[in-house]
C-alpha cells in the first residue's frame, strides 16, 4: 500500500471511531436526562426552577447523588463522588474522540507525505484539516472547561463533514498549480481552518443557548416538563452566550487575518489585492456577519436569542462557503480538485 492508500484507510477508521464517540456522547445526554428525572421524583426540592437558578442546596445534593454534576462545573469531573459514577459515557465518548483524532491526524500526515506538501491544497484535504482542527480545538478546550455536553454535536458534525468529503470530494494526489506554490498556502489556509474550528464551537454553544433559553422560559411559565432533562446539567443561557461570544471573538480575529492574508496572496498571485471573486466575496460576507454580531452585542446590548441567531447565521455562511461555493461556483479560487 502506498501512503495515500494508508491515508484513506486511517481516515475511514477515524470516521468509524468518531461515530462511536457520537453514540457514547448521545448515551451521556440520555443518562443526564434520566438522572435528572430520577432526582426530581426523589425530591420536590430539586425542581427545574431551582436547578435553573442554581439555588437550593437540597436540589444540588439530589443531582449529585444521581451522578449529575453542577451546571457550573469548570473542569471535567473524574472518578466518583458520593458513591455515584460521574459521566461514564461522556468519558468513553471523549476517549473515543481522542483515539479518532489520532487516526485522523495520521491520515492527514500520510496524505501530506504522499503529496510532498502541506495536506490542504484541495477541497478533500481542506475538509481533512478543517475537521481535524474542529475536533482538536474541542479536545484542548476540554482540558480547561467541561464542554462534554457538546460532544454529540461536535462529533456528529465532524462525522458528517468528514464522511461527506471522503465519499464525494476525494481526489488523487496531484502537483500544486502555480498560484498555490506559495508560503501563503501554509499560513492562509491553516489560519482559516483554525478560525472555522473556533466558530464551530461558538455555533454549538449558540444552539444550546437557544434550547436552554426555551427551557428557562417554560420553567418561568410553570411548565412541568420544560424540555430535555440534560439541559438542567448545562450552564444557564448567560454563561452559554458568554462562552459563545468569547470563542467568536478569537475566531473572528483569525478570520480577519485570513482575509488580510488572502489579499496579500492575491497580490502575489494575480497582481491585485481584491477582485470580487466569489470566494473573496463570501469570505468578506462572513467577516461582516461576525463583525455585526460582535458590534451588536458589545455596543448595542443585543443579547439573548438574537445574538445566538446571528452566531448561527454566521456559521451557516461558513458551511455554505465550504460546501456550496467551493463546489458549484467557478472563479479564481476553483481549487476543489473536482472535475
Amino acid at each position: 500500500m502506498d501512503l495515500d492508500s494508508i491515508s484513506i484507510l486511517t481516515l475511514w477508521t477515524a470516521i468509524a471511531v468518531y461515530a462511536g464517540s457520537f453514540i457514547a456522547y448521545a448515551f451521556d445526554l440520555a443518562r443526564r436526562s434520566s438522572a435528572n428525572t430520577a432526582a426530581a421524583v426523589a425530591s420536590p426540592a430539586s425542581s427545574p426552577a431551582l436547578v435553573a437558578a442554581g439555588g437550593g442546596a437540597a436540589a444540588a445534593g439530589d443531582l449529585r447523588a444521581a451522578g449529575v454534576a453542577d451546571a457550573g462545573d469548570v473542569r471535567p469531573r473524574r472518578g466518583k463522588r458520593d458513591g455515584a459514577p460521574r459521566y461514564i459515557f461522556a468519558r468513553i465518548g471523549t476517549a473515543l474522540a481522542i483515539l479518532g483524532w489520532l487516526f485522523h491526524l495520521a491520515a492527514t500526515l500520510t496524505r501530506g507525505f504522499a503529496a510532498g506538501r502541506v495536506p490542504w491544497a484541495n477541497l478533500y484535504e481542506f475538509a481533512m484539516i478543517g475537521t481535524l482542527l474542529i475536533m482538536g480545538v474541542f479536545l484542548v478546550v476540554l482540558t480547561r472547561i467541561d464542554l462534554r455536553y457538546l460532544g454529540t454535536f461536535i462529533s456528529g458534525l465532524v462525522v458528517v463533514l468528514l464522511g461527506a468529503a471522503a465519499a464525494n470530494f476525494y481526489v488523487s494526489v496531484t502537483p500544486l498549480v502555480d498560484p498555490l506554490k506559495s508560503v501563503w498556502l501554509v499560513i492562509h489556509v491553516f489560519v482559516a481552518s483554525l478560525s472555522t474550528a473556533l466558530l464551530a464551537l461558538a455555533f454549538a454553544l449558540s444552539v444550546m443557548q437557544l434550547l436552554q433559553s426555551r427551557r428557562e422560559r417554560r420553567v418561568a411559565e410553570g411548565v412541568e416538563n420544560a424540555g430535555p432533562g440534560f439541559l438542567r446539567t448545562l450552564p444557564n443561557t448567560v454563561r452559554l452566550e458568554n462562552m459563545a461570544y468569547h470563542f467568536t471573538v478569537v475566531g473572528f480575529i483569525f478570520w480577519t487575518f485570513t482575509l488580510i492574508a488572502g489579499s496579500i496572496w492575491a497580490q502575489d498571485a494575480w497582481g491585485r489585492y481584491w477582485g470580487f471573486d466569489v470566494k473573496e466575496t463570501w469570505t468578506f460576507i462572513i467577516w461582516v456577519l461576525y463583525a455585526g454580531y460582535i458590534h451588536a452585542r458589545a455596543t448595542r446590548g443585543w443579547r439573548g436569542n438574537p445574538s445566538a441567531w446571528l452566531s448561527i447565521t454566521g456559521f451557516t455562511a461558513v458551511i455554505f462557503n465550504f460546501a456550496i461555493v467551493n463546489v458549484f461556483f467557478k472563479g479564481l479560487h476553483a481549487y476543489s480538485g473536482l472535475s
